[in-house]
């Protein structure tokens, strides 16, 4: 656990500081309000409500959504293929820069999950698939597409199965 907190704490930018500092000066001034307005309860409650929502749910919420904008990009499966004498499942694909900062490192991965016709356990088996592996892209441009493979193995699942691909750029 604390390699994790670690590691999200050296993968900060400046934005990201920029936002929890915001945050925590909207709750200073959301508690402010509420000592001012004291004599009235229900303003007071709604004050301090509010300021912990913001406290809590605005470096959270405002972090995944900065990073999906400041960090955009697109995955693209092109092709999967299993191999039947060797357990393994080559995945090739694209990853395109869409953002307007060039990416230093880019984290790809390619998740295998089961697949069934029931819609709602399709649903449950993507949030947990049962094969994951992961490559890492380097330097990649503003506009820039990259063509990659990941190869996912061993990979012993018999029955009908799907290949999902994610990134995760700085």
């Amino acid at each position: 656990m604390k390699e994790k907190l670690l590691t999200f704490i050296d993968g900060l930018i400046a934005y990201d500081y920029i936002l929890f500092g915001a945050s925590f000066l909207l709750f200073i001034l959301f508690i402010i309000l509420a000592l001012l307005f004291r004599k009235k309860l229900i303003i007071a409650l709604f004050f301090i409500l509010l300021g912990f929502a913001t406290l809590i749910l605005g470096p959270t919420l405002g972090y995944i959504q900065m990073h999906k904008y400041i960090f955009k990009n697109t995955t693209k499966l092109l092709s999967q293929k299993r191999l039947h004498f060797v357990q393994l499942v080559i995945v090739k694909g694209t990853l395109t820069n869409e953002s307007k900062l060039d990416f230093k490192k880019c984290i790809i991965t390619a998740n295998a999950y089961k697949v069934t016709k029931n819609k709602y356990k399709n649903y449950l088996y993507k949030l947990k698939p049962f094969q994951k592996m992961s490559i890492i892209k380097q330097n990649i441009q503003k506009g820039e597409t990259q063509a990659f493979q990941i190869i996912i193995e061993p990979f012993t699942y018999k029955k009908d199965y799907n290949i999902s691909l994610e990134a995760s750029c700085k």
